[in-house]
């Protein structure tokens, strides 16, 4: 997804949310001070791995906030920027689970820290350590920091509420979805298709699309109808979303997804891609090859021709093109404000039509 194919953001410019970010870590960082050399250094690389995404979630709640009328732009900025912080916590703590240690085609956190120690001249085991560290503190920081900007916006109180509330859920919810995720990959829990739609729905779905656009609606005061469409629309698109994600994570241009395309194969990632492959006779032949940490570039391909044999990559992309429809159809139907129902359907449409 870009920003210039993000139709219902385009007009909304990151920049209020970029300059609350630089304020937040430029504060931290100054405190940090106290703490010795390296605390600074962390909250550095903490900022740097907020920075290059694609703050759409933190632009979902400005304009919903403002297409429903919301007089709050202040407090839609700071949770917005809330929601931000939330998603660099889960890519942090993501990409240690998945042994990654890239991100947007740059060393992640963990990576960066990682090279550092090396060249100060830490053996390997210390380095990974000190990598790892790293990358815990910080999301664990970034973590409690959304949930102390919300806390302290200027706003009624049943409002705060609702929003701690909310950010409470998207928490509870994407930790559940991520350690499905691991329990799926491992053989831990059974690879059914149900289970797996179900983990692909709680570790992004919520987070990313009901939550900003359902805190966006509580600002402005918006009633609970409101808030519960578009929590539906929000699961369905979010859902859309995750599968195009699977998609690029097998098929993508690693040039332009910035991540290797043999991650999620060598990861032996149960995805709703991989689920439904093993459903069928012909994947047999190639399973041995499904998780394999040093899987070759050819034995990729293997795997890559048989999800397109076996069917399972239209079966994705028929899936995909489900969710949108009955997205863009529960919003065509509503009492949305024109513009705001104007741009969800077309945001519905972008975040599938993306290839990175």
């Amino acid at each position: 997804m870009t920003m210039s194919h993000l139709a219902f953001l385009g007009d909304t410019s990151t920049g209020s949310v970029d300059s609350r970010l630089a304020e937040f870590f430029d504060e931290r960082g100054r405190l940090a001070r106290m703490y010795g050399a390296q605390y600074p250094r962390l909250w550095k690389a903490a900022h740097g791995a907020s920075r290059g995404g694609k703050r759409f979630r933190p632009l979902l709640v400005i304009r919903t906030h403002d297409e429903l009328g919301g007089t709050n732009p202040t407090a839609a900025v700071d949770v917005a920027t809330a929601f931000e912080l939330l998603h660099t916590a889960f890519l942090l703590h993501d990409d240690l689970i998945d042994n990654d240690l890239l991100r947007r085609g740059q060393p992640n956190l963990a990576g960066s820290e990682r090279d550092r120690a090396r060249a100060a001249g830490l053996s390997e085991r210390q380095a990974a350590l000190w990598g790892q560290a790293s990358a815990v503190l910080a999301g664990d920081l970034l973590i409690h920091f959304a949930q102390s900007m919300i806390a302290r916006i200027d706003v009624a109180h049943d409002q705060r509420t609702a929003l701690l509330d909310l950010l409470d859920e998207s928490m509870f919810i994407t930790a559940a979805g991520e350690l499905a995720d691991v329990a799926l990959s491992i053989g831990l829990h059974t690879a059914e298709l149900p289970h797996v739609l179900d983990m692909t729905s709680h570790k992004t779905a919520n987070y990313s699309f009901c939550g900003p656009l359902r805190a966006g609606a509580i600002l402005a005061g918006a009633d609970d109808e409101t808030l519960s469409l578009l929590g539906d629309y929000g699961n369905l698109v979010g859902i859309a979303y995750q599968l195009q994600d699977d998609l690029l994570g097998v098929f993508g241009d690693e040039a332009a997804t910035g991540k290797s395309s043999l991650g999620d194969l060598r990861e032996n990632k149960m995805t709703p891609l991989i689920a439904y492959a093993r459903s069928t006779s012909s994947w047999a032949s190639v399973d041995h090859l499904l998780g394999k940490p040093d899987l070759r570039d050819d034995e990729a391909e293997l795997l890559r021709g048989m999800l397109e044999l076996c069917g399972a990559r239209s079966w994705v992309e028929e899936l995909i093109a489900a969710h949108i429809g009955d997205a863009c159809g529960l919003v065509a139907a509503s009492a949305l404000p024109t513009g705001l129902r104007d741009g969800l359907i077309a945001l519905a449409h972008s975040s599938v039509e993306r290839v990175a």
